[in-house]
C-alpha cells in the first residue's frame, strides 16, 4: 500500500494560465482520497501529474518517501482508469486484461492466472471472449478497472470513472467500487465532480476550486463544518440555503428578514448565514423564533419532500415530511445549526466564548 505526498504543486500553461496553484495533499496507505470540484478546477490535471502523464511547473511529489517527479509514467506503479475506459476495440476482454502483462513479458501461466482471478473478482468471468462493442457500459467499466487491477499496481488513479453511466448503474457501481477498494486494500486517488460519489466512496476528501484546495478532511467533517461558502453550497444535496446580509445590532439583516447573531461572533459587516435543508424546521403553527413564510413549491422525493418557502425576499429549502403543506407556514433556523461566513472572502467564521458553545 503506497503513500503519496504532494507539496505545493503548481501548473502553469505556456499562455500563463495557472491550472494548479500550490496544491498539497497526502494520500494515505490503503485509503481512498477523492479530489472533488467543478469542471475545470484542475483535479484531472493533478491526477495526470501524479500518474506522470503531465508535469508540474513547480512543487514536489513523493511515493513512500522517495521523489517521484523524475520517474517516468511507466515506472511509477500506477493503475490508471480513464473516464472513457480506453479499451482496445479489436481485442477481447481477455486480451484487454492481459495486454499490459504481455508487454511486461510476464509468464503465460501467470498471465492466465491473473486474468481469471481479476475477472472473477469483478464478476466478468463469463465475458472474457467478448469484445468491448458487445458489452454494456457497466461491463466496460469493470474491464477498465480489471485492466488496472491485473497489473497489481502500487496505487490506483481513477478519473471520473462513472460519469458515462446512467444514474441507476452509477449508484450500483458506487457500491461495487467501495466494496472492491475494501477488498483490495489499495491506495486510491479518485477524481469526481459528483459530491454524492465523493461522500460515499471517500476516506479522505479534498474540495478544489479554480486550481486551489479549499478544504481537506473526512467527508463528514467537510459536510458538517464547510470551510468556506463555496464548499458549503457545493457539498450536500439538496444544497445549503445561504443568505447574505449586513450586521445591524444583534442580528444579520438580510432581505426582509433578520437572523439573530450568536454571542461572540466576530467578522465583517457583510456576512452570510447558511443552513442545511435537513436542519431547517417548518411548522403550520407559530413557534418561538420562527418567521412567517409562504410556500413556493413542494418537490416530493419519496420518503421526504423538499419544500421551498419565501421569507421576506429570501427563499429557503427545507427537507421535511412528505405531507400536504399549506400556503402559509412558519420557518425556524435552529441557532446551533447555522453556518456563518465572511461575505467578501467566503471564509468560515466561528463564534468564540459562550457563543461557540451554543452555535
Amino acid at each position: 500500500m503506497a503513500e503519496i505526498r504532494a507539496r505545493e504543486i503548481t501548473k502553469t500553461f505556456a499562455d500563463g494560465t495557472c491550472v494548479l496553484d500550490r496544491v498539497s495533499f497526502h494520500a494515505r496507505p490503503g485509503r481512498v482520497l477523492t479530489l472533488l470540484g467543478p469542471s475545470g478546477c484542475g483535479k484531472s490535471t493533478l491526477l495526470r501529474i501524479v500518474a506522470g502523464l503531465d508535469h508540474a511547473t513547480s512543487g514536489t511529489l513523493e511515493l513512500d518517501g522517495a521523489p517521484l517527479d523524475g520517474v517516468p509514467a511507466g515506472k511509477r506503479g500506477a493503475g490508471f482508469v480513464f473516464q472513457n475506459y480506453a479499451l482496445y476495440p479489436h481485442l477481447t476482454v481477455a486480451g484487454n486484461l492481459s495486454l499490459a502483462l504481455e508487454t511486461q513479458r510476464v509468464a503465460r501461466e501467470e498471465i492466465g492466472s491473473r486474468v481469471r482471478e481479476t475477472a472473477e473478482l469483478l464478476g466478468i468471468g463469463g465475458l472474457l471472449h467478448r469484445r468491448p462493442a458487445q458489452l454494456s457500459g457497466g461491463q466496460q467499466q469493470r474491464v477498465a478497472l480489471g485492466r488496472a487491477l491485473v497489473r497489481r499496481p502500487r496505487f490506483y488513479l481513477l478519473d471520473e470513472p462513472l460519469s458515462n453511466l446512467d444514474a441507476l448503474l452509477r449508484e450500483s457501481m458506487r457500491a461495487e467500487l467501495k466494496a472492491l477498494f475494501a477488498r483490495v486494500g489499495a491506495t486510491v486517488i479518485y477524481v469526481t465532480h459528483d459530491q454524492t460519489e465523493a461522500m460515499s466512496l471517500s476516506d479522505d476528501l479534498i474540495v478544489m476550486r479554480a486550481g486551489r484546495v479549499l478544504q481537506c478532511g473526512s467527508p463528514l467533517e467537510v459536510y458538517r463544518r464547510p470551510a468556506d461558502a463555496f464548499v458549503a453550497t457545493f457539498v450536500g444535496s439538496p444544497r445549503m440555503t445561504l443568505w447574505h446580509g449586513r450586521r445591524e445590532g444583534p442580528a444579520l439583516a438580510c432581505r426582509g428578514v433578520r437572523v439573530p447573531l450568536p454571542d461572540g461572533l466576530g467578522g465583517p459587516v457583510e456576512m452570510s448565514v447558511g443552513i442545511r435543508p435537513e436542519d431547517a424546521e417548518l411548522s403550520r403553527e407559530p413557534v418561538d423564533g420562527a418567521w412567517p413564510a409562504e410556500r413556493v413549491v413542494v418537490e416530493p422525493l419519496g420518503a421526504s419532500a423538499l419544500v421551498t418557502v419565501r421569507v421576506g425576499e429570501e427563499e429557503a429549502r427545507v427537507l421535511t415530511a412528505p405531507t400536504p403543506w399549506p400556503d402559509d407556514l412558519w420557518l425556524r433556523f435552529p441557532a446551533d445549526r447555522l453556518h456563518w461566513y465572511d461575505a467578501g472572502t467566503g471564509a468560515r467564521i466561528e463564534p468564540v466564548g459562550d457563543g461557540a458553545a451554543r452555535a
